[in-house]
């Protein structure tokens, strides 16, 4: 049935398809997209005082869509912009060392080359992913309680990242949600956005060309511990900051 989805989403999705669309690369990347069917969870944690804002917790609803199996890795980054800047070189390894301009500028480009239309995850879908959706069987890491099972973090990383697909699946078949590198999101980094955001489909995308706009960022590290890898822990990056533990995942509306 999910494949009949993403059937369904190609043909909608590339009915403007034309001579300059890389059908290669775009099946490849499809081929790699899992279905998320959408529904409602709690968000965040309950902690009064944390270092990094998680709370409070809420309930929220995210609709369907399809995500990234794996973080977007330097051979698809450079199949679309050529050599990347990535500190931890690799073809299977996540690109890295690149700043949320840079990822929405590769998402401009790699949409031109395909004829669809990814983007980052929203920081609600994210979390709903990492959690393992509507599968989820309530683990404090991304598909363990472990997290050595599913993450490269502090501990077992030699801080440095490693290849994508290594470690252990959440339930939704997703890899390197915790841990390895960081993830960016769409919305912009607000430490009370829980308390006044939407409880549908929530997304703070705050435009801002200021270097100082600081954007979220998910999964924590190869240079996190353990406290700081849970699936509701929040950080963020300026816009413009260019950091090696940092890379991305891609996401399609369904």
């Amino acid at each position: 049935m999910h494949r009949i989805l993403l059937l369904a989403l190609i043909f909608i999705q590339g009915c403007a398809v034309n001579a300059n669309i890389d059908r290669e690369l775009k099946d490849m990347i499809l081929s790699e997209m899992v279905f998320v069917e959408g529904g409602r969870f709690e968000m965040g944690a309950s902690c009064a005082v944390e270092r990094k804002c998680v709370h409070p917790k809420h309930s929220v609803t995210v609709d369907d869509f399809y995500i990234g199996k794996y973080e977007v890795t330097q051979a698809v980054f450079e199949s679309v912009l050529g050599p990347s800047n990535s500190y931890f070189q690799g073809a299977n390894y996540p690109v890295n060392n690149l700043s949320w301009q840079q990822a929405k500028y590769f998402i401009s480009e790699l949409n031109l080359k395909t004829g669809l239309k990814f983007r980052l995850p929203t920081e609600a879908e994210w979390e709903y992913a990492a959690r393992g959706g509507s599968r989820s069987q309530h683990y404090l890491f991304s598909g363990s309680n472990n997290i050595d099972d599913v993450g490269w973090f502090s501990e077992n990383a030699n801080n440095r990242a490693h290849e994508v697909g290594l470690k252990q699946a959440n339930e939704l078949g997703l890899y390197d949600m915790t841990g390895n590198v960081g993830e960016m999101t769409e919305d912009a980094y607000d430490a009370e956005y829980y308390l006044y955001g939407p409880e549908i489909n929530p997304v703070n995308a705050l435009d801002s060309e200021h270097y100082l706009a600081y954007k979220s960022v998910r999964g924590g590290s190869f240079a996190y511990d353990a406290q700081e890898s849970e699936n509701f822990r929040r950080d963020s990056a300026s816009q413009s900051a260019v950091m090696p533990d940092i890379g991305l995942r891609l996401v399609l509306s369904k």
